[in-house]
């Protein structure tokens, strides 16, 4: 029996999520599967990735063959490299301490890389919303001037009027007193 390590969909229609399953290579995508291993989020930045290290690395070394995605999340999350590094203390090639402190070092590296990432996203998203404040600032400021200089020519055109007013009374007046 070929076993797979896999992705089975699952979410609403144009917003997928993924089960990371173990199931017979001959199972439809979403069927039967022998065990989940975890979740796969691609909606979100960066991608959330929920796994049983453990029992991913059991699986592999029993056999399992991860399809593509499921092979680039496993690389992701160190379970290849684990694998890899185990099978180097199988060869005798290094010690099982000297393995551990590899993999830590790496795991630090790629924890240090996420938080950039993540960070650098929250630093962007402020900055890309401080600019959106300071141009509707802008514009608001654009219109409020706009909006007072159409108010002061009212009140200057209110006033000529009136003067204008003013001026044909007095000389409306002033004829019918020399009569």
């Amino acid at each position: 029996m070929a076993v797979k390590i896999r992705l089975a969909r699952h979410g609403k229609k144009g917003y997928a999520f993924y089960h990371i399953v173990v199931a017979d290579s001959r199972a439809p995508r979403d069927g039967k599967f022998i065990e989940k291993l975890g979740t796969y989020n691609p909606n979100t930045n960066p991608a959330t990735i929920d796994l049983n290290f453990e029992q991913a690395l059991n699986w592999l070394q029993k056999g399992a063959q991860p399809t593509d995605t499921c092979r680039a999340i496993l690389s992701y999350k160190g379970v290849l490299y684990k694998k890899h590094l185990l099978g180097g203390v199988a060869k005798g090639a290094f010690s099982e301490s000297d393995a551990e402190a590899k993999f830590n070092k790496w795991l630090d590296e790629k924890n240090g890389k996420i938080n950039a990432k993540t960070s650098k996203l929250a630093s962007d998203a402020k900055a890309a919303e401080k600019a959106r404040l300071a141009a509707e600032a802008k514009v608001n400021e654009e219109r409020a001037k706009a909006i007072a200089e159409k108010k002061a020519e009212a009140e200057a055109a209110a006033k000529a009027a009136a003067e204008e007013a003013a001026a044909t009374e007095e000389t409306a007046e002033a004829p019918a007193a020399e009569e």
